[in-house]
Order: C-alpha cells, then structure tokens, then sequence
C-alpha cells in the first residue's frame, strides 16, 4: 500500500462538491425578457398602462411567459429572442415617449441555489448580449466652463489686490481684462501672472488693458482630462449600477466606448449614461424687480432660471459662481429631521470649500441658489432623405433652481440639497455628483442593443469546439494509456466542471467568446501533466522498478517538471490580464484558472484515483495497465 495521505482525498472531495454546487445553476440559462420602466426617475407604471400592453402581446400571439414587478419596472419574459424583440417594439409603439422599453434577460436559477449565493457565469457581451454606447465629449463646454472659472478668479484676484478694472471678459481661449488708465494695467500684471499660470501674457501695449492667451500644452491638457476624467466618471456610474465586466475604454480624440453585457436593468443604465448632472452654487441677484423679471430681459451679469415644483417662479442668479458640481467629493441621499423630506447631502473638496467660505463671509443675509444643470440623451425616431426611419441620439438641457435659502452663516465644504421631489431622484442626484461629475457633457452618438441570438450562436460554436477537442483528447488518452487513460479523462471532465464552477463563484468573473477559447486551449493542455506522469511510470517500470514504486517515483519527479512548464504560461496570463483590456482579459481569466485547475486534477485528481484502484488494494499488483 502506498502512502497518500487522507487529507488529500478529503480537500479533492471538497473542491469537487463546492465546484459543482456552484456549476449547477450554468445548466438554467436566462430566459429573455423585456423591462417596462417609466422614463423618469422614482416613476412607476400604472397598472392600466401594462395591461393594455399585455393585451398588445397577446394579440400578436406571442408566448409570454411569467410576468412580475421589480420594484417601479415590470418584467414580462418570453419564450425567444425573436419574440423577445417583437415585443420591445410593440410595447414601445403602445406605451410612448414617458416609458422606456428594455431588453433584458431574467435569472431561471432556483432559489435554492441562489439562496446559497449560486448563479450561472456573467457573460461577456459577444456571448450574453447587453448594450452597446459610445459618448461623445462636447470639447467646446469644457473649455467655455473653466475659462468662465478663470476669468471669475482673475476678477477676485485683482480685488484682493487693490485693482480697479473696468471688465474682464473672455473669447475662446483669451481674457482680457481692461482698466481705466495704464498704470493700473500695470499693477495687474502681477496677481493675474500668479493666479493664471497657464496663459502667456501679451506685452504692454498703449491701451490699458492686459490680454492673456492660454498655452497650447494647457488647452491640450484640458481636452485630456476632460475625456479621461469622463471616462472615470462613468465607470465609477457603471459600478455603481452593479454591472459585471463592463468596458468603458476611450476611443479616439474625444469619444468613450461602454459595453455593458447582460445588463439587468438597461433602462437605468441608458438614464444614468445620458446625463449630466451637475450643480452650480450662486448668490440671488436681489437688485431686479419683478417687472423685469417678467420680460425675460436680464441685465448684464445676471441670468433668469425657472424655479422647479413652482411653476411661473423666475429666480435672477449672478453669472458668477460660488462652486461647480466638479469641485463635489462626496454625496449622500438622506431625510430632513423636521419635514421628512428627501435631501442630498453634498461635500466640496478644498477649493470649493475655501471660495464657499470666502463668498459667503461677505454675504450673509443674503440668499443663495443652487443651480441643477442636467443634460439628457434620448434615441428618437427621426425620418431621413430616404424616406427611412431610424434612431437618432437628441441632446436636451435642463437649468433649473432647486433651492435657495439665506445664508445665515460662513459656510465651509458640507450643505444640503432640499426641494426634491422624491427619494428616488434624490438618490439618483447623490450618484450622479458621488460617481463623479462628468468635466463637460456627453452625448450618446451610437447606442446598439446586442441581442442574445448572437451569443447563442457564439455558444454553440465554441461549444462544439470544445466537444470535438475534448473527444479527440479522450479517446487519444484512452487508447494510449488504458485505465490510466481512464483516469485521466474523468480528471479531464472534473477539471471542467472546477473550471466552470470557479468561474461562476467569483465576483465579476466574465466568460467572453475568447475565455471560450482558453477553455478550449485550456482541454488540451490539461493532460500535458497526466502524460509527463505517466511516461515517467511507463519509464520506471521499463527500468524494474515494481508498480507501486513506479507510481511514487512517477509522481513525485514528475512534478517539479509540471510545476515548471506551466509557472511561464501562468505568468504570461497574469501579464495578459494586466495589461490587456476586453476580450485578451477574457483569454487570461480562463487560461489563468484552467492552468491552476488543471495542475490541481492532474496531480491531486488521478493521484487519489490510482491510489483507490492499485493502492487499497488486498496485495501489491503485479502489472500497470498503462
């Protein structure tokens, strides 16, 4: 009898129960389903409304399936794709422009399983489907809003320095600030050099002004991190909806691409991606009489803006502004303790802070606004020259003010937002400003749907590819090495499963068609150990060694060899999977654990096997079927 110890039996019993227990739920697909939301946040739908779209289903025959509410959405689920996509157009056609329409997939897993945390593999896009955007960054604002910012810091700084000018206005790329006489213009040189850093100032000229142009390095700089501070943002929003493997990678001077694949809620994930919210804190601009306010006319510096909830309410608010949606850190949705009201609890970041306190020092008493700029992209349905309809992305902007309150004293870097309607956008205004504030708005230029049939047939493709190498691996391992054959293709199937099961039990683990082909790669690498052993045994036992000691032997100088023909291969997909994005990331996941699974089989696996079938046995064999 061989020496193995008993623990080894028990960690391979183990890992096989937890791996297959987490594998089962791969055999109960998604049923697809759509997903009938209402277009604004915290809406619901009546009930009268997704009767008659029910009504419209069946009429057309189409075999629905279980319906059910999820929260403020309804989820019908049918038996096809093909149904699955003729009714997203029918209950579009019949519900209108307030609702959004959705293809989903909705989870068939048992509750037993999913009670213990078990669900099938998050699929990639290319095999599950989902949704497909690419944003493009409007250049133009970003530029508009931080020379706006310069231009108002340039004007505090000449006050702090005892300046008097006449105006400071920008164009494009420049500011210019006039003054009275000349030697004004001269003593402003110095605060504006200090404070605006990144302009190269013009030399002194005869008239009193002083005309700063923005660095090309600088205006580079800015259209960067616009799109890269964009990108962070909505993938700090696409994490935020929970999204397993998504993509959003840069594409291009100024476009970002997001792939969200098997999205559980695509009507969120479309309202959330197409919006930019922001806030902009400004002081009430007292001086204008209601009659003027009435005209719609407004003065020079100032800017008429509607008052949400209040309808014919019009609020003067200075252009200049206290802080800016981008200089947010943190924002949490909460009550007020004395209405029970929704509220977003804001934290500003250290020069928003320092600008709020200075501004408000010298305006207490005086009332304060909160601006909410949000700018929406919708798909609408729009006929070209050819007579054909097709989806169109149409950008639309909303300003308006949510509150104003007195400032009653200095304030520093925390506030809170009131006037909302309820929690459900509170809670949405707190993840937009928390995800980050995108540095300038962006329009959904491309939005395509991927449906599931494509996966399906990806599926299939590399199902059959694996079935086909699998089956040539049995039978050449079964011919080859008999029994040992035999053990080593039960090793080969019970890899499999560990890899599937692995797979499932992680969080955020996706199977791409290219992790398909690294499973794939993955079967035919998995007896490279078994055949290393087992010529070792073949070898020893040609060199008299009797069969338990060819077994020992083959074993244990087989595995430093193991060990160092797949260490390269686990390093290369741990670099893969570092520095690769998408789907070379997909082809590192599943190389990586099949190596480790395959490894773990090979020595452990038909380790244990041989040791039930030669090594309990009553007596020593005489002979190896190998």
């Amino acid at each position: 009898m061989t020496r193995y110890p008993r623990w080894k039996f028990f960690l391979l019993l183990a890992v096989l129960v937890i791996s297959g227990l987490y594998a089962l739920p791969n055999l109960y697909p998604d049923a697809p389903a759509i997903q009938i939301s209402s277009a604004e946040a915290g809406g619901k739908v009546p009930e009268q409304k997704f009767q008659q779209v029910m009504k419209d289903l069946k009429e057309a025959n189409l075999n629905i399936g279980r319906t059910e509410q999820v929260g403020d959405s309804w989820l019908v689920r049918l038996d096809s794709s093909e149904d699955q996509l003729q009714a997203r157009d029918l209950a579009a056609a019949e519900l209108g422009d307030g609702y959004i329409v959705a293809l989903n997939l909705a989870a068939t897993t048992p509750q037993w399983l999913r009670s213990l945390g078990a669900g099938p593999m998050n699929l990639g896009l290319d095999l599950r489907g989902g949704v497909h955007f690419v944003l493009q960054v409007d250049m133009n604002a970003v530029i508009k809003s931080r020379m706006e910012a310069w231009a108002g810091n340039a004007k505090l700084a000449l006050r702090d320095a005892g300046v008097r000018y006449r105006s400071v206005e920008y164009k494009d790329t420049t500011i210019t600030a006039t003054f009275d006489d000349q030697v004004a213009a001269d003593a402003a040189r110095a605060p504006l050099r200090r404070i605006l850093d990144s302009f190269t100032m013009r030399p002194a000229g005869d008239t009193p002004e002083v005309v700063l142009k923005l660095n090309d390095s600088a205006l580079k700089g800015i259209r960067d991190y616009a799109v890269d501070q964009n990108r962070t943002a909505l993938n700090k929003r696409v994490n935020e909806l929970g999204v397993a493997e998504a993509v959003v990678q840069r594409q291009g001077a100024d476009r970002i691409l997001v792939q969200l694949p098997g999205v559980q809620d695509a009507t969120v994930a479309r309202r959330i991606l197409g919006r930019t919210a922001t806030l902009e804190f400004r002081l009430v601009d007292q001086s204008v009489s209601q009659a003027r306010l009435s005209t719609g006319m407004a003065p020079p510096g100032v800017e008429f803006f509607p008052f949400k909830g209040q309808e014919g309410r019009i609020v003067a608010l200075q252009k200049s502004k206290i802080a800016t949606g981008d200089q947010v850190i943190d924002a949490k949705m909460g009550f007020d303790q004395r209405t029970s009201q929704p509220e977003v609890n804001v934290s500003l970041d250290s020069d928003g802070a320092r600008r709020m306190q200075r501004i408000t020092a010298k305006n207490v008493g005086n009332p304060m606004a909160v601006l909410f700029i949000e700018t929406k992209t919708d798909m609408k349905k729009v006929t070209g020259e050819d007579g054909k309809s097709k989806l169109t992305p149409v950008s639309t902007t909303d300003r308006y003010v949510i509150n104003v309150a007195t400032i009653q004293d200095t304030l520093g870097s925390r506030f809170r937002i009131t006037g909302l309607d309820n929690p459900a956008e509170a809670s949405e205004l707190a993840l937009l400003l928390r995800a980050g504030s995108l540095a300038a708005p962006v329009t959904i230029v491309e939005e395509r749907t991927v449906g599931p049939s494509l996966g399906k047939e990806n599926i299939e493709a590399g199902f059959k590819s694996m079935v086909l190498g699998l089956s040539l691996v049995l039978v050449f391992m079964l011919v080859w090495y008999k029994i040992f054959g035999i053990i080593a293709n039960i090793a080969l199937l019970g890899n499999l499963v560990i890899i599937i099961g692995v797979m499932s039990l992680i969080p955020g683990a996706t199977l791409t068609l290219p992790g398909i082909a690294g499973i794939v790669l993955t079967v035919g690498m998995a007896v490279d150990a078994n055949v290393l052993i087992f010529e070792r045994i073949k070898e020893d036992l040609r060199m008299g060694l009797r069969p338990l000691q060819a077994i020992e032997e083959g074993y244990a100088r087989a595995f430093v060899t193991i060990f160092d023909a797949n260490i390269t291969t686990l390093i290369v997909a741990i670099i893969l999977f570092a520095v690769g994005t998408g789907t070379v990331k997909g082809f590192a996941v599943t190389l990586f654990i099949g190596i480790l699974t395959s490894m773990f089989t090979a020595i452990v696996g038909t380790r244990a096997m041989v040791e039930l079938i030669y090594g309990r046995a009553g007596r020593a064999p005489t002979k190896l079927s190998i």
